[in-house]
C-alpha cells in the first residue's frame, strides 16, 4: 500500500428539501386548508477516526465528497426525508486545515474522535405553516437552505511511542526489522526507506511500544533537502528518540558531528523536538572496525554527558537490552498515569518471529 500522509479535498452537505405548496382535496370537504409539508434537512460531512487505517490512501484519489439532500415536503402535511450524514474515515493523528484561510480545525488523536466538517441546509417550510386567522390560503413556501461547503488540507502525524532517528544507511530499517514483525526495504544504499514504518515492539509480559522508522535526514533537512520537512513531522508525535550513529565506514566525518548535525535539523524544523528525550544508539557492532573504535566514541560522548548503547541489529547483539531500556525511558516517561515501572532486572525479550 502507497503511503500517503497529505490530501485536499472538497466536501458539501446535503441541501434542503423545500417546502411543499398543496391544499387538502377530499370529497365532500369543501375548503380544505393548505396541507403542504416541510422538507427534510440535508446531511452533514462528518470525518471519523478508524484506528484501522494507517494512511490517507483513499482520500488522495477521491476529492470530492457530498452529503445527500434532504427530500421535499408533500402533500397531506407529509415531511420531507431527512438527507444520511457522509462520514470520511481517516487514521488517528490526522489535522484538519482550512485550505483557503490555513487555519486548523481540528487536531483528531484517537479513535474517538469526530468532527463535523459542514452541515446540512435546513428543510423550507410548507405551506401549511404559514396559516393564520386572517390568511387560511397561504400560498408561501421556502425553498431548502443551501448545504455549506468547503476545501480542506489534511495532513497525516504518525502516532508514535519511539521515533527512529539518523542519517541515511545509519541502520534504522534493519533495527525495526530486528526488534518487530516490520518488514520494510533494507538496501546498503542512501534513502532505501521513502516512506514511514511502523512496528509494534514486544518488552515483556503484554507491554508493547510502537516504533516509527522514518526516512533518513541529511544536513538541509530542515529546509526540505532530501526527503526533508516531509517527513520530518512525522517524530514530532513521539514521546522518546533513538539516534542511530552508525560507526562503519559507509560515514563520514566524526560521530559527534554527525549526531549535532541530526539535532541541528530538528531544532531548525521545530525547536519542541530538542525537549524530547534521546537514547543515543552506536550500530553495527558486528563489524571488526566498528568494535575496534567503539570504546573511543563511547568515551568521546561520555565527555559530552551523553550516554549511549551499542547494537548490532544484524547479530542480535544489544538488543534486549536496548529494548529493556527504552520500555523504562517509556515507563518514567508515562509514570503519572500509568502503573509498576519496568526495572532493570525484568525479562525483556525482542520480537522473535513465530517459525512454526
Amino acid at each position: 500500500m502507497k503511503f500517503i500522509d497529505e490530501a485536499k479535498i472538497h466536501v458539501k452537505s446535503g441541501d434542503g428539501g423545500r417546502g411543499c405548496l398543496s391544499f387538502r382535496r377530499e370529497k365532500f370537504i369543501p375548503n380544505g386548508g393548505p396541507d403542504g409539508g416541510d422538507g427534510g434537512r440535508g446531511g452533514d460531512v462528518v470525518l471519523r477516526v478508524d484506528e484501522g487505517l494507517g494512511t490517507l490512501l483513499d482520500l488522495r484519489y477521491q476529492r470530492e465528497y457530498k452529503a445527500q439532500r434532504g427530500g421535499h415536503g408533500m402533500g397531506k402535511n407529509r415531511h420531507g426525508k431527512n438527507g444520511e450524514d457522509l462520514e470520511i474515515r481517516v487514521p488517528p493523528g490526522v489535522l484538519v486545515y482550512d485550505a483557503e484561510t490555513g487555519e486548523l480545525l481540528a487536531d483528531l488523536k484517537s479513535g474517538d474522535k469526530e468532527l463535523v466538517l459542514v452541515r446540512g441546509g435546513m428543510g423550507g417550510r410548507g405551506n401549511a405553516r404559514f396559516a393564520t386567522s386572517t390568511n387560511r390560503a397561504p400560498r408561501h413556501v421556502q425553498p431548502g437552505i443551501e448545504g455549506e461547503e468547503r476545501w480542506l488540507r489534511l495532513e497525516l502525524k504518525l502516532l508514535a511511542d519511539v521515533g527512529l532517528l539518523g542519517l541515511p544507511n545509519a541502520g534504522k530499517s534493519t533495527l525495526i526489522s530486528a526488534i518487530s514483525a516490520a518488514r520494510p526495504k533494507i538496501a546498503d544504499y542512501p534513502f532505501t526507506t521513502l516512506v514511514p514504518n511502523l512496528g509494534v515492539v514486544r518488552c515483556g509480559g503484554f507491554k508493547t511500544f510502537v516504533m516509527a522508522d522514518i526516512p533518513g535526514l541529511i544536513e538541509g533537512a530542515s529546509e526540505g533537502h532530501g526527503l526533508g520537512t516531509r517527513f520530518l513531522r512525522h517524530v514530532e508525535r513521539t514521546d522518546l528518540f533513538l539516534h542511530l550513529v552508525d560507526l562503519s565506514d559507509l560515514q563520514e566525518g566524526d560521530p559527534l558531528e554527525r549526531f549535532a548535525l541530526i539535532n541541528h535539523e530538528l531544532a531548525r524544523h521545530n525547536p519542541e523536538l530538542m525537549r524530547k528525550p534521546q537514547l543515543v544508539v552506536l550500530t553495527k557492532i558486528d563489524i571488526s572496525e566498528v568494535r575496534e573504535r567503539l570504546d573511543a566514541v563511547r568515551a568521546a560522548f561520555t565527555a559530552d554527558g551523553i550516554p549511549t548503547l551499542a547494537i548490532s541489529a544484524v547479530t542480535g547483539e544489544g538488543l534486549k537490552e536496548l529494548v529493556a531500556e527504552v520500555a523504562r525511558e517509556l515507563e518514567k516517561l508515562r509514570a503519572p498515569a500509568a502503573g509498576a515501572a519496568v526495572k532493570a532486572g525484568d525479562d525483556v525479550e525482542p520480537w522473535q518471529p513465530d517459525l512454526s
